[in-house]
């Protein structure tokens, strides 16, 4: 939806499944128009688009895409920006380090993100910018050798060059996102500036990557480094790096108690990975892969029990719990640093996955119920600080 000074505001789709684009398209008319009828009805209505590979193969069919732009244009709605982190299946069964595959590394991620560019050029209503997010270079444990590093940079300037020649075709301003994450090859602010900074440099500054190349950035990812948002963003805007598109979600935060510990067992899953970071008064951040890992791992030390940030995307609209809380602070922290400079970044989306893996008494209404929740939650937080 439009909101102030130019923001669009959508919910991202990957909540559902949809691998196919007959089975993506039946949930866009099962569930987000279910969703829009709730929270913008007879007005403009944004979808962010979440199209894995074989989706967006099936989606470049001239008489499928025309169909689609059709559609949007009939049920007054639009899109914006495309979830490109997944390239493969992403529910229903395990994902977890799949996720980063194909990495940048490889020729694969290349032609599926510039095909997603391509789409998004086509669907992307006029004088809106068109974002597309995607993995943080890859996984770390993936990375043994500089020629891999090197390939990553070297194929993400292949793809800003395609990105630039499609805007300056069609006119539209385009731009992709690298979406740190924990444990991946980016997962920190500090990170992600190094690495596009080098990016910049072997390609001699040339502008088309400040124009086309930034970071989407992931709300519940940095918060559980532990980083503040004024400060990561002031950061990205001393390098000129451009904020692509702001997700808006969060993380579970814990002090790994007895009774918490028993607790978090609902939250282990095969299908996802769920990173833990530990933060202790005197000791450096401790990473563990997944939850299981840390339940397993976790020895208590002293009398002061550390804190958890765990990568599990939790509603926006949950409210703290006797055992856990969440990084809503952070979120919160980003839309006061939105609310002074509101053209820092025009693209909002919120993107809570994890709901079929979500513990029973956390998913007690529907997909549809849910999402409507984190729209008014979102809203009236924009809203207090006059972005909505």
């Amino acid at each position: 939806m439009h909101l102030k000074h130019g923001i669009n505001l959508a919910y991202c789709t990957n909540i559902h499944r949809g691998e196919t684009w007959p089975q993506t398209f039946d949930t866009l008319k099962n569930y987000s128009l279910a969703v829009r009828d709730k929270v913008s009805p007879g007005k403009p209505y944004a979808i962010g688009l979440r199209l894995g590979d074989q989706t967006s193969r099936e989606l470049s069919d001239p008489k499928t895409l025309v169909e689609f732009q059709r559609w949007l244009e009939r049920e007054n709605c639009y899109v914006f920006t495309i979830n490109g982190f997944p390239h493969g299946r992403f529910h229903g069964g395990r994902v977890k380090e799949h996720v980063y595959e194909p990495d940048w590394t490889t020729a694969a991620r290349v032609e599926y993100t510039n095909r997603l560019f391509d789409l998004l050029a086509e669907l992307l209503p006029p004088g809106l910018e068109g974002s597309v997010s995607t993995v943080p270079c890859s996984f770390k444990e993936f990375i043994h050798s500089e020629d891999q590093v090197s390939a990553m940079r070297r194929n993400i300037w292949t793809s800003v060059q395609h990105i630039a020649a499609v805007s300056e075709r069609t006119g539209k301003k385009l731009h992709l996102g690298l979406e740190p994450e924990p444990l991946c090859f980016l997962e920190t602010s500090d990170e992600a500036i190094h690495f596009i900074q080098q990016v910049r440099a072997e390609n001699g500054n040339d502008p088309r990557l400040k124009e086309h190349l930034g970071v989407n950035y992931d709300a519940c990812h940095l918060a559980i480094e532990y980083e503040e948002p004024g400060v990561a963003l002031r950061k990205f805007v001393e390098n000129e790096i451009k904020i692509s598109k702001l997700h808006f979600s969060s993380a579970l935060k814990v002090v790994p108690t007895e009774n918490a510990l028993k607790s978090l067992k609902e939250f282990v899953d095969v299908v996802y990975f769920h990173q833990v970071i530990e933060q202790s008064t005197y000791a450096p951040l401790k990473r563990y892969k997944d939850l299981d890992v840390a339940l397993a791992e976790f020895k208590p030390e002293g009398t002061e029990l550390p804190e958890w940030r765990i990568h599990f995307h939790i509603p926006l609209h949950c409210r703290p719990t006797r055992l856990f809380e969440t990084t809503a602070d952070h979120l919160v922290g980003l839309m006061d640093e939105l609310a002074k400079n509101p053209f820092l970044c025009s693209h909002i989306e919120m993107e809570t996955y994890t709901w079929e893996v979500l513990p029973p008494e956390m998913k007690n209404r529907s997909v549809v119920d849910q999402l409507v929740g984190e729209y008014e939650w979102t809203l009236s937080g924009l809203r207090d600080r006059g972005l909505a």
